[in-house]
């Protein structure tokens, strides 16, 4: 798969071509991932998708949006379902001006679009007028041609990622996978804390986590942790951790790894979030979090096993 950054640096011929920020890669974008590759390839053609960073929606409104997904998660996401190229085109203001006409142009200049596939509701260019409409009288004017992708629903309606993130902002983890299509997961790299854990001989990994994820709701959760391509159970802890300190701002990330004893600083662990055990608590005594925590592990063991 090759990874690019801007269109100015990408060269393709008779590309198949999909638009959009697919925060997540759920269930319902990779119904396009897959009509994408499988169509590209029976034509022997390259099957690329562009993407944006930040979230247009974020730069649109001024408001912080936490995502699903980094850039790196998503593109390895797509790579995994196929895809051959991914463009993560930095999205700005300026480029939120540009009429459809003159984007699509760039697109076709770029990557010789011959066939792109949108979603049912997707729209592009300044004051979203590129809809599936426009788009098909461009592509008649620039020779390529436009498919268009229904939207895939379950039980619960249409799968979207905005759906998603509002389930994992409530700790509902299980529902979020199964519009997913997997366990909700975030990275980041093991940093020192306050050593605490290590004090009641319950020790945790203070977890330095990508700030644009979407956090699960403060609490407890039973997780798998991936290190070194090796899993362990975990007892997770999301939050401000109310017992100790009270006035904190920030939410750490606190795994126990279960059954496990070495120093792992400075190493990546990949924490997947199967379901939530409880909310976070505040004790009056290090015996009850000690026996609550004993608790938590019980449960982790039982729900993991």
């Amino acid at each position: 798969m090759q990874l690019y950054h801007s269109l100015e640096t990408t060269s393709l011929q008779n590309s198949w071509l999909t638009i959009g920020v697919f925060d997540g890669v759920h269930r319902g974008h990779r119904e396009i991932i897959h009509r994408l590759v499988s169509g590209a390839h029976a034509n022997h053609a390259p099957a690329a998708v562009l993407t944006f960073d930040p979230h247009p929606a974020s730069v649109l409104t001024g408001k912080e949006m936490r995502c699903l997904t980094t850039p790196a998660e998503r593109a390895d996401l797509l790579t995994a379902l196929g895809v051959d190229m991914v463009i993560t085109q930095r999205f700005t203001r300026d480029l939120s001006t540009a009429t459809a006409l003159e984007y699509m142009s760039r697109l076709k200049e770029s990557l010789g679009l011959t066939h792109l596939l949108i979603g049912y509701d997707f729209a592009l260019g300044k004051g979203r007028e590129g809809n599936a409409a426009r788009l098909a009288q461009i592509g008649r004017e620039l020779n390529y041609t436009v498919e268009i992708i229904n939207a895939l629903s379950d039980e619960s309606g249409v799968i979207s990622s905005t759906e998603i993130r509002k389930l994992i902002s409530t700790g509902n983890m299980i529902e979020a996978a199964k519009l997913l299509g997997y366990t909700y997961n975030l990275s980041g790299t093991v940093i020192h804390g306050d050593g605490r854990g290590h004090r009641i001989n319950i020790p945790t990994a203070n977890i330095d986590y990508p700030r644009q994820k979407v956090l699960p709701a403060n609490g407890i959760y039973a997780c798998w942790a991936t290190l070194s391509a090796e899993k362990f159970m975990a007892a997770t802890n999301v939050g401000f951790n109310p017992t100790f300190t009270p006035d904190k701002h920030i939410q750490s990330i606190e795994p126990h790894l279960l059954d496990f004893d070495r120093s792992i600083y400075g190493e990546e662990v990949k924490l997947e979030f199967v379901a939530r055990l409880r909310d976070e608590l505040k004790f009056t005594s290090v015996e009850a979090l000690i026996e609550q925590i004993q608790d938590d592990i019980a449960k982790t063991r039982t729900i993991l096993a």
